[in-house]
């Protein structure tokens, strides 16, 4: 296979490249692991009790606790399986697991977790409903359309729209909860919360999806690996 210009320019296939680039994969895995573990050990133990009587969220109606619970537990997943497919190392060493992760980061996570928060719109906070709406129903439709390319063979827009998926996400929960509760933690000046809310469901993934673009598009001719298949 022909090397990639930009590795022979950068050093990336030199013995002291490969060893930097793994360093940077491992740091850039962690960090993704430890973020989500924390996270989820701040928002999911209240509903692992399967009590609706510890719920954060004011409940609407007799259902709408289980509701809770499923967008939980599928969004779970996909934060899980999201730091899987984020792994250079087991794409490249273990093509199997990378697949399998992948359906249900799609299948079993987003896909689930987005239409079970669409479902709860009506019911939601109502600051910033349509921005966390709207992140769920791109977010769904960029991971299909994702695993679609993949099963397609067309690798180069798989990752292009599996980073969308993934920024989405990411910057949905994980940056909207940072800023909204980061705000009303250390911001010296007091705000309505109904402003914050609407300012942390929309900035954290619209900034997220912009970045992603500029990553995209800054790592445009870099060689993308396809996952082997099994011979049949």
């Amino acid at each position: 296979m022909l090397r990639n210009p930009s590795q022979v320019e950068d050093g990336s296939s030199s013995p002291g490249g490969s060893k930097g680039r793994k360093v940077s994969e491992t740091v850039w895995v962690t960090s993704l692991a430890v973020i989500v573990a924390l996270y989820l050990a701040v928002q999911i133990h209240p509903y692992v009790r399967m009590d609706p009587s510890y719920s954060r969220i004011e409940l609407q109606f007799p259902l709408h606790y289980w509701l809770i619970v499923g967008h939980v537990v599928s969004g779970t997943v996909a934060l899980v399986t999201l730091v899987l497919q984020s792994w250079p190392w087991l794409r490249r060493n273990h093509p199997g697991t990378h697949r399998w992760s992948g359906r249900l980061y799609v299948f079993a996570g987003a896909l689930p977790s987005s239409l079970l928060a669409l479902a709860m719109f009506p019911v939601a906070f109502p600051a910033g409903g349509i921005g966390m709406a709207t992140s769920a129903l791109l977010w769904s439709v960029a991971a299909l359309i994702g695993w679609r390319r993949a099963v397609q063979g067309r690798y180069a827009e798989h990752r292009r729209w599996m980073t969308y998926s993934f920024a989405i996400v990411w910057g949905a929960v994980i940056w909207g909860f940072a800023i909204g509760w980061g705000w009303l933690l250390f911001s010296p000046w007091t705000v309505d919360f109904s402003y914050v809310s609407e300012a942390a469901r929309w900035l954290g993934w619209v900034v997220n999806v912009i970045v992603a673009q500029w990553w995209l598009e800054r790592t445009a001719g870099r060689e993308v690996d396809p996952v082997p298949r099994r011979a049949t």
